[in-house]
């Protein structure tokens, strides 16, 4: 099982890298990625010490840990240099933040964001029929979230994956020691917003298809 979105206090979470990936795999998770936010302010500083702690991270560990950056808040004409220069410092999983519900998102973040070298595009709100199609046609996937908040948009974000067969994730976006969840409680989340276990199955496949490309990237 896996995470692909959690913050430690490099940014706005509580907890420092170590913990977070301890805790989750006291919850029985086997890999996770470490994906703080960042604009141009911070993403050198960021990334650097994101991807030390995923260097100096045990390769014997029972949980591997992935180098990420989530680019959030961005205008929208940023994400595609600031990605590019993401990769060159050497974090492996891109998020944006997504035009979700609950936030002042600046227009057009979805649609830009797809264009640019992402993986993930984060609790995307009630996106549209233009940039489903695009997530789709580019392999992003749309996230499904357990954060409180940026989860009301779920089941949107599912009807259109449907409706333009995109591919979806399931992540936490955790920030404090109280949004880790467990492996079940994450997939409840997923079948609560109104995925079928069938759906469930394929979205870890088409992850794990997704994993083996980029860690031998």
């Amino acid at each position: 099982m896996y995470n692909l979105h959690a913050h430690t206090f490099i940014s706005d979470g509580a907890l420092l890298p170590s913990e977070v990936a301890v805790r989750y795999l006291e919850k029985g998770y086997k890999l996770i990625a470490i994906t703080d936010h960042a604009d141009y302010s911070n993403i050198k500083q960021a990334a650097k010490q994101i991807v030390e702690f995923c260097h100096r991270w045990p390769k014997n560990s029972a949980i591997r840990v992935l180098p990420g950056i989530e680019l959030t808040h961005l205008p929208p004409e940023q994400f595609k240099p600031l990605a590019i220069l993401a990769r060159k410092e050497g974090i492996k999983i891109i998020i944006a933040h997504g035009e979700t519900p609950v936030e002042p998102v600046t227009k057009d973040t979805n649609h830009l964001a797809l264009l640019a070298d992402i993986d993930i595009l984060a609790h995307p709100g009630l996106i549209s029929d233009e940039d489903t199609k695009l997530a789709s046609s580019r392999g992003i996937f749309l996230e499904i979230t357990s954060r409180r908040g940026h989860s009301q948009a779920n089941a949107h974000v599912i009807k259109q994956a449907r409706k333009f067969n995109a591919k979806l994730i399931l992540n936490n976006d955790s920030h404090a020691p109280e949004d880790i969840i467990g492996p079940d409680e994450l997939i409840k989340v997923g079948l609560d917003c109104g995925l079928t276990q069938a759906e469930i199955d394929k979205i870890y496949e088409d992850v794990k298809t997704f994993l083996i490309k980029k860690e031998g990237r």
